[in-house]
């Protein structure tokens, strides 16, 4: 060992000791933060299901793919990062001698070829993902930058770290040709032997470059050591944990999306009648109150802003984004964990658990961080803005898009809860919603005698459960299908198409209520449960005797559809649901409805956020319409492989990318009074496809872009209708859709 070596291995070993102290510190501190955290047991099941849907995502890359450039060069980075750590763990054995290499696997040829092509793509993907942050760093592109409110400069950072290490193993493996210590022939290394022909024979310099590679990587982990917040480089190791942590890891998407995750209390659900303010959580009111998993949720967040840049609030101009929100309650939690892990905190009385010797001793800004409201105006020191948490429509698009699975709509669900049921703090104008939920069992207040008006004139009987035994769907009709004008054509419609295609069918009437939706996702769980029960213990009656498999519901409000399907299960409700529109491909796939006229003049669908996204319903209701347009008559194919086959016009965002209507959330009893209007900005795209009709699979969906249309003054060039309506005009051409065949009789 000459003296350059011995010099190169101190300083290696002295920032490599200060390095891992640093990171040891820094991980204990993350996970006594994350473990401040309310319990989540749930999360500890299926253990084996976890780990694949963990190996998947990552070692796939499934969920980053789907941005092609972007997902393949990230992936490389990723390869590279994990795999070249042996080449920065070999660089510590080159510090002490020129020829030094790894033990045993050092010198096998395909260990050299594996590295050296892993960093070659390694190279390339940086370099492409370096250049996509500089096209998109806020400021510079024409729309609202998915980095825009990133800490720019720890992606700068990370980047720039991750080039030079993997050019400074080349350089290593460079000298190392010159001076004649490689072992890989060419072919196996081809651009170590380049570099190395441009080299000096220089002995040291092997010792030389592994010593900055090293002081190289070290330093980049004493930077994120010192910045525990520093998702952009700490997720690469807590992705990990966090994906294997999801609430569902057998959905193929997003886990966070479908159902909500029930109130909690002390990591169990919360039981209505026995539950007592003062002892049980109700909602999220301080940041300690999320579950472990939530604390672990925000400290992964990478800043990508992909949940940004596919929000709905956030494109119209509204104060949310998903990015930002988690950003805030991740900062918010690290400032504020010194005073909670010193035993400070309040209870739910809000009475303080520390003592004053205690508090005495504690960090002045941990307090100040402390005394903060969870919600907020900025006047008043707020974490998040209420306007921040009422502009989301829980459309999902953020738990879509998020490559490490962090469950947003959760998160915000869980303070609207706080903020309803202890503060009696939400928009005003939605308080007329929940009264008439409570009292008249709909959110619109119409008589409940009413649900069955729309039946009235349909040339047919509709039945009644109890009337009939013998039926195998029931037909959940929903408060905006019985209530809503415009839905009421389309419960028509799927009547009628039932009806003709022979399927027995009956409905509840007037013993059906609300399902809930826009209760529990503006926050009242209690409302949401007391409509549930009563929903639960009618259908249960309805079906009493038969195994899920025949207990089966259609329903024509996503909404309703998921709310029954995936929620009712929590409230000892187990029902086979479907969609209007699947239930209609499968007519038309069974010859039992026949398109005879193709439909004219373009059509193009918009996919209801919960019956697309959250519930991956995707091909059904474009088969429907592609069996109502014919051979593309009813519009030019476009590049989605949903419109090459069917004719539809699609949308530019579509499928799991469709942009939101604007009504979720509960969203639509509430005012939309900043930035430009959801509901303008997604029928100026269906608008830019050419299509005259724009068709829909939710009511609500139908009521808002209707509004859309008629703002725009396209009311007598484009039409908004359902996919149910769709269809029957092309099966029963002498029908208006959705209107009665016969004039109605009088009531």
């Amino acid at each position: 060992m000459g003296s350059v070596q011995i010099v190169t291995t101190i300083l290696a070993a002295a920032i490599t000791a200060v390095a891992v102290w640093l990171a040891v510190r820094a991980v204990m501190k993350m996970t006594a933060v994350i473990r401040l955290g309310q319990p989540a047991p749930e999360r500890f099941g299926d253990k084996g299901a976890r780990t694949k849907k963990m190996l998947v995502e990552t070692a796939g890359h499934t969920r980053m793919l789907k941005w092609s450039v972007v997902g393949a060069a990230h992936w490389f980075v990723m390869v590279g990062f994990i795999v070249l750590s042996l080449l920065v763990l070999e660089a510590y054995f080159e510090v002490v001698s020129t020829g030094g290499g790894l033990p045993i696997i050092g010198h096998w040829t395909v260990f050299g070829l594996v590295t050296e092509w892993i960093g070659i793509l390694g190279l390339v993907g940086i370099l492409v993902l370096m250049a996509i942050r500089l096209r998109n760093r806020p400021g510079r592109a024409e729309n609202r930058s998915r980095f825009t409110g990133s800490t720019m400069w720890q992606g700068y950072f990370v980047e720039w770290v991750v080039l030079l290490v993997l050019i400074f193993g080349f350089v290593i493996r460079g000298f190392k040709v010159a001076t004649d210590h490689f072992e890989y022939p060419v072919w196996a290394a081809p651009l170590s032997h380049a570099v190395g022909s441009v080299l000096p024979n220089w002995e040291a310099g092997v010792s030389v470059a592994a010593l900055i590679k090293i002081a190289i990587s070290m330093t980049w982990l004493i930077v994120i050591s010192l910045n525990v917040t520093m998702g952009v480089a700490w997720h690469r190791f807590l992705a990990f944990p966090n994906i294997y942590f999801k609430r569902d890891p057998e959905k193929p998407a997003g886990s966070g999306l479908g159902p909500l995750r029930p109130m909690t209390s002390e990591g169990k659900p919360l039981d209505f009648e026995e539950a007592d303010p003062e002892k049980d959580q109700f909602g999220v009111a301080q940041v300690e109150q999320f579950t472990w998993k939530g604390l672990l949720d925000f400290s992964t967040c990478t800043e990508c802003g992909r949940c940004q840049s596919q929000c709905p609030a956030w494109n119209t101009g509204k104060p949310l984004s998903p990015k930002l929100l988690v950003l805030s309650l991740r900062d918010h939690a690290y400032a504020k964990a010194p005073y909670l892990l010193a035993g400070g905190g309040k209870d739910l009385t809000g009475e303080e658990k520390a003592t004053e010797a205690q508090l005495a001793h504690m960090d002045v800004l941990a307090l100040a961080e402390a005394d903060r409201p969870l919600i907020g105006t900025a006047e008043e020191g707020g974490v998040i803005d209420p306007d921040v948490l009422w502009s989301c429509t829980t459309c999902g698009a953020c738990v879509e898009q998020c490559p490490v699975d962090i469950e947003h709509v959760d998160h915000i669900v869980d303070m609207r809860r706080y903020q309803v049921l202890i503060e009696s703090s939400f928009p005003s104008e939605a308080g007329v919603m929940l009264r008439n939920l409570e009292n008249k069992g709909n959110p619109w207040g119409a008589p409940q005698n009413t649900r069955e008006d729309w039946t009235k004139g349909l040339g047919f009987e509709v039945p009644r459960v109890g009337e009939v035994d013998d039926f195998e769907y029931l037909f959940w009709v929903g408060c905006a299908g019985a209530f809503e004008d415009r839905a009421k054509k389309t419960t028509r419609a799927v009547a009628t198409l039932l009806n003709e295609a022979g399927v027995k069918f009956a409905i509840l009437g007037e013993g059906e209520t609300c399902s809930g939706d826009p209760a529990r996702r503006i926050g009242n769980e209690f409302v949401f449960q007391m409509l549930a029960q009563q929903n639960v213990e009618t259908l249960n009656e309805a079906f009493e005797g038969r195994e899920k498999s025949k207990r089966k519901i259609v329903a024509t409000c996503p909404h309703c559809f998921n709310t029954l399907g995936n929620e009712y299960g929590q409230l000892g409700g187990e029902f086979e649901v479907v969609h209007h529109t699947q239930l209609l491909a499968h007519l038309v796939s069974a010859g039992k409805l026949t398109p005879v006229q193709p439909v004219d003049g373009g059509v193009t669908y918009h996919d209801p956020c919960y019956l697309g996204r959250h519930n991956r319903i995707f091909a059904a209701p474009r088969e429907v319409l592609g069996s109502a347009i014919g051979d593309g008559r009813g519009g030019a194919a476009s590049d989605s492989g949903a419109g090459r086959d069917s004719g539809l016009v699609e949308m530019p965002r579509n499928s799991e990318r469709s942009f939101c209507c604007g009504a979720g959330g509960a969203r639509m009893w509430m005012e939309e009074k900043i930035g430009k209007r959801i509901n303008v900005d997604r029928v100026e795209e269906a608008m830019s496809t050419g299509a005259k009709t724009i068709a829909v699979g939710c009511p609500f969906c139908s009521t808002m872009l209707n509004d859309g249309v008629n703002g725009k003054g396209a009311g007598e060039d484009v039409e908004v209708v359902d996919v149910a309506s769709v269809l029957l005009r092309s099966v029963k051409p002498e029908a208006p859709a959705g209107e009665p065949e016969v004039a109605p009789t009088a009531s």
